[in-house]
């Protein structure tokens, strides 16, 4: 028997920390009868273009650790994409597998009520031909749509400010969109901000619970940690064993590893090239300033500096070069995803997939050989997906051998008594 509710919760888990452990408990709380968690996670390359501190597998589990009953992976061709199609993505599974009811997610606002209403006014066509106005006036995407909602609503607009209010407004149009019976929720954001990083000695100082460390600090400052061998300042924002996990996968990935492969991809674009690209921007003249670069450039972030504009965000630049080295093109993205694929479960999880069975509207895949049965355009999304794992492992120091996408199955936690759990993958 699955449980009551099973709220859905889309993230990166880049890597897990004590903020993600947070919102779990708060959202089970919220229902405190019976509550399984379904997480939708980012795979090898996350949103702000980089690779992830450890392969999907061992991030799948630690969520497991974590919380979380069932792993579904968010495929690279949304998990790299601006916000309102990360969030396509994501929601689209969650409503695909027929058993979500709750969508939980953190914001910095902390209630649903008015980032739904910037949803609604997001969705008028009024609301969209004055956003479009402003962009041709040389406002940036982010901008005009502050602006657009300001002027249609008044101070809710200010909530598209701050990156997770943003977010989980792009969810909730995504349910609106869907016509799906989700209901959303969302969790206040505690701690430091979105990418803030503190110096090492704010880490440690008291919290007003007395405590030695912060309860909570961002993704990015743990990332920062580990990028500089301070697993000591990390591990105490980690779940128990996490430490151990990531350390099992030796050096971290680095995209310093690549720097000269997406150098000579950018290198060799034409316009033509470019163009091909999710959000290219070739009506606007983006294309040339990328060949341009490409020509010019003599690091990556040379290339960046030399593209971006107030217009054409740093983001937004290196997403294109990400999905340049991958070889992500705009006809390689599907209107939805075309299957429901597990990384991890447990017993609960077990379960969730069962009643999954019966009521998911996309056919579910346990196991890289199930991939061989999709419709085409399952298939080819698989093996774009196995392509971005092997450029993903060119980031390690040591280069892995390719072809982990098509022997790795599911990390699997199986409680069979009180003193004993079963952990297999592969």
């Amino acid at each position: 028997m699955i449980a009551l509710h099973v709220a859905g919760i889309v993230a990166e888990y880049n890597p897990f920390h004590t903020g993600h452990a947070y919102q779990i408990a708060q959202t089970k709380a919220a229902f405190p009868g019976d509550c399984a968690v379904v997480a939708v996670m980012s795979g090898n390359w996350v949103q702000q273009t980089h690779c992830a501190v450890a392969d999907k597998w061992r991030r799948a589990q630690i969520a497991l650790m974590g919380g979380v009953d069932l792993v579904l992976e968010l495929p690279t061709v949304w998990a790299t994409a601006s916000a309102e199609s990360f969030a396509w993505g994501a929601v689209s599974l969650l409503h695909g597998t027929g058993v979500v009811d709750v969508l939980s997610f953190g914001s910095e606002y902390g209630e649903v009520g008015p980032l739904e209403q910037v949803a609604a006014c997001l969705d008028r066509p009024d609301c969209q031909e004055r956003l479009h106005t402003l962009i041709g006036q040389g406002m940036s995407m982010a901008s005009a749509r502050e602006s657009a909602v300001r002027e249609q609503i008044g101070w809710e607009g200010k909530l598209l400010a701050t990156p997770n209010n943003n977010l989980g407004i792009e969810y909730i149009r995504a349910l609106r969109r869907l016509d799906s019976p989700i209901t959303p929720m969302t969790v206040r954001r505690e701690g430091a901000g979105h990418n803030v990083l503190l110096a090492p000695q704010e880490m440690t100082q008291p919290n007003s619970t007395g405590s030695k460390a912060r309860s909570f600090v961002s993704a990015t400052q743990l990332r920062e940690c580990l990028s500089q061998g301070l697993w000591s300042q990390a591990e105490p924002y980690f779940v128990p064993g996490e430490r151990g996990i990531l350390e099992q996968g030796g050096e971290l990935p680095s995209l310093v590893q690549i720097e000269r492969a997406m150098l000579a991809r950018v290198r060799t674009m034409s316009q033509t090239d470019w163009a091909g690209l999710p959000d290219s921007g070739g009506e606007e003249g983006l294309t040339q300033r990328l060949e341009r670069a490409g020509r010019q450039c003599v690091s990556m972030e040379d290339f960046y500096q030399q593209v971006k504009t107030k217009r054409y965000t740093h983001a937004r630049i290196r997403r294109l070069a990400l999905w340049a080295y991958l070889g992500i093109r705009a006809q390689d993205i599907p209107a939805q995803p075309p299957y429901l694929r597990a990384l991890a479960f447990n017993s609960r999880g077990r379960e969730l997939l069962r009643a999954m069975k019966e009521r998911a509207q996309l056919p579910i895949v346990t196991k890289p050989a199930h991939a061989q049965k999709l419709e085409q355009a399952g298939q080819a999304l698989f093996s774009l997906e196995s392509r971005c794992t092997d450029l993903y492992d060119l980031c390690f120091p040591s280069v892995v051998k390719p072809g982990r996408e098509w022997t790795t199955g599911p990390v699997i936690m199986v409680v069979e008594r009180k003193d004993a759990m079963e952990t297999t993958g592969g």
